[in-house]
Parts: structure tokens; C-alpha cells; sequence
């Protein structure tokens, strides 16, 4: 998963589901996203059980990947933390002043291997070193 340059958080705004594409770094098993102070993103999801899924296809040879996990999202507070990811990632893309990391630590997690040579999914992913 953590190959992956973006993937897609997966959310409630205004009691509609609503889908971000953003990018990520995977740390300590946790997903972690990178957000601005007024970041409507950071508001929604913080505290809030999210689904986060990141995929890898290529079409010549009809192969990829595919992960969603499931979790409670929560503001990355620790100092030392937040200041380590400041440096490792997730790297914002667009301009602006970005200090927020939140996290989505994994309660449940889907994965499937696709490939043109196999009939069925694979065994889902069951544990966060899985990532």
C-alpha cells in the first residue's frame, strides 16, 4: 500500500458519502494524510470512522492491487511524531500552509491481488504489518 503515490479516503459530509483523492504515507501501521488548519477534510473526519483505499493496475499485463481499510480517524498530536512526518511525509501538493497530519489507524482491512491468470480474489489482508 505504501507503493501507492495517492489514494482515496472515503467519508460522511453532510450525511452523504463523500470520497477525497489525496496522498499518504503509511507510518507505525497508521495511514496518515496531511491537511491545512481550515481544512474542511480534517474537520470531517476527525474522530470519525473513515475507509481508506489505495490500488496499482496495469493494463498491459492486467495485473494490480487493490487495499481498503477500515478506522477511526483521529489528529496525529504527538510532537516528536508530527515532527518526524514533517520531515519523512506525506509531502503536500497543492500551495498553502499545511501542519495537520491525521491518522486512520486500521480496525479492518480488504485486500485483493488482480491478475488475468487468477479466477478469484486473494485471501484478504488481515494484519496492519500486512500493509
Amino acid at each position: 500500500m505504501a507503493s501507492a503515490p495517492v489514494g482515496r479516503i472515503i467519508y460522511t459530509r453532510q450525511a452523504m458519502p463523500a470520497v477525497e483523492l489525496v496522498n499518504f504515507a503509511v507510518d507505525r501501521g497508521d495511514i496518515v494524510v496531511r491537511t491545512s488548519a481550515s481544512g474542511k477534510l480534517a474537520a470531517a473526519i476527525r474522530g470519525a470512522v473513515v475507509a481508506f483505499e489505495a490500488d496499482d493496475y496495469d493494463p498491459a499485463t492486467r495485473t494490480g492491487w487493490s487495499v481498503t481499510v477500515i478506522g477511526q480517524a483521529s489528529e496525529v498530536t504527538d510532537p516528536a511524531r508530527i515532527e518526524r512526518l514533517r520531515t519523512v511525509g506525506p509531502h503536500p501538493w497543492v500551495p498553502g500552509d499545511h501542519p495537520y497530519f491525521m491518522g486512520i489507524t486500521p480496525g479492518v482491512l480488504n485486500g485483493r491481488r488482480l491478475s488475468s491468470a487468477d479466477p478469484g480474489p486473494a485471501a484478504p489482508l488481515t494484519r496492519k504489518h500486512d500493509l
